[in-house]
């Protein structure tokens, strides 16, 4: 008859294979992560380089400015034409993260939502037309949401979304006082 024989392990033995598993888990994310993570920030850049290009179609090239974080001066026969601004405000659900184009006379040129948690069908519509078409050629004076439709000069607010409509507005509004500001401007 066959004898039920179990085997024991002592503690240093599982702790062995425990140490064992992790280090060569460790060991295969930190190959994968090696070999992917230039490629994942190539193509960042890449992303961003298109995103900035779509935002301000005429510029030849974009250059960091230096000591700002993430701006960038979209550039035009070697003159800047425009700024490219980081913003995220705060939206109804969470950090609304943009971009914000500004032409050199401080005035919008367009904006790009690149990551948001707003409500389907109300506050995501912040990224289409006719609410983001209200922005362009705005000076920051005009960067105020309203609820009066006859009222043409400032942003209209998004229907059940007024809480996301300011937050995209200050958002752009700040990239554009950032921008005036960093000219020595208003």
């Amino acid at each position: 008859m066959a004898e039920n024989v179990q085997k024991k392990y002592s503690i240093v033995q599982i702790a062995m294979n425990l140490g064992l598993t992790c280090f060569v888990s460790g060991a295969i994310l930190a190959t994968a992560y090696y070999f992917t993570h230039p490629i994942a920030v190539q193509k960042s850049k890449q992303l961003t380089q298109q995103k900035m290009q779509a935002l301000v179609k005429s510029a030849d090239s974009f250059k960091a400015v230096p000591g700002k974080t993430d701006w960038y001066a979209a550039e035009k026969g070697g003159k800047t034409i425009a700024y490219v601004v980081p913003e995220a405000p705060g939206g109804y659900g969470g950090p609304i993260k943009m971009l914000v184009a500004v032409d050199d006379q401080g005035k919008v040129i367009e904006y790009d939502i690149t990551e948001a948690n707003e409500t389907p069908g109300l506050g995501a519509n912040a990224s289409e037309e006719p609410f983001k078409s209200q922005f362009k050629g705005k000076a920051s004076s005009d960067l105020d949401v309203v609820k009066d439709p006859t009222d043409k000069k400032h942003i209209q607010a998004m229907t059940g979304a007024t809480i996301s409509s300011r937050a995209v507005t200050k958002g752009v509004k700040q990239a554009v006082d950032d921008v005036n500001k960093f000219k020595g401007g208003k």
